[in-house]
């Protein structure tokens, strides 16, 4: 693995069997891209490697945000086992979205103005949401768990900054805008705008940054 996750706190630098195996490697990151952009992953956690102990710690994390309590995640040095392993962490992280994690975290990493214009609600909304003085409304949890997602795909191959840029910048995949264009007002991840945007996100994760 020669990839470098350029988010906070983790510089992945070292890897261990059998997370040397491409396929290994390229789940265990994108369990690492999803969790740290969902906020499950405290802020002074530092994770440099890809071994058992790792991902000892950030299972841990993952259950005490009430994900994936039903996974058996033995450590095995079998790399099938691990990737499906890992593939059935991620399936669940997909479909766990986590307000009370992620508003702070995608804050962070996208800014108020810009995350108030990719979910369409008010930056004032945004405030009472991550500072739990109102419910975070349904399809509202929905939009900003599909962006964490999509955060997370693309950390491995650009820093918050350039995070940002990816949403703002015109691509030619998307017929010449950007994907800040298909994500306005009360969109909804089925819709096909959207999903061209989560797909362009998805195919970046395993490609160098463009």
């Amino acid at each position: 693995m020669d990839k470098i996750l350029n988010i906070t706190m983790i510089q992945i630098d070292s890897t261990s069997s059998p997370f040397t195996f491409r396929r290994v490697g390229f789940q265990a990151i994108t369990v690492l891209g999803r969790a740290d952009a969902m906020g499950i992953l405290p802020q002074e956690e530092r994770i440099d490697a890809l071994d058992f102990p790792t991902f000892r710690t950030v299972f841990r994390y993952i259950q005490r945000a009430g994900i994936g309590k039903t996974i058996r995640f033995e450590m095995e040095d079998d790399p099938d086992e691990m990737e499906q392993a890992l593939k059935n962490l991620n399936t669940a992280l997909e479909e766990s979205p986590s307000p009370e994690f992620e508003w702070n975290r995608m804050l962070d990493v996208l800014g108020p103005d810009l995350l108030s214009g990719l979910l369409g609600i008010s930056a004032s909304s945004i405030r009472r949401y991550s500072a739990a003085a109102r419910t975070t409304p349904d399809e509202t949890a929905v939009r900003l768990h599909f962006l964490c997602l999509m955060v997370g795909d693309l950390s491995g191959a650009y820093n918050e900054m350039g995070v940002r840029q990816w949403f703002q910048r015109n691509r030619a995949q998307l017929a010449g805008r950007a994907p800040a264009d298909l994500l306005s007002g009360a969109w909804k991840p089925e819709q096909k705008g959207p999903r061209q945007v989560q797909d362009l996100a998805r195919a970046l994760a395993a490609s160098p940054a463009t």
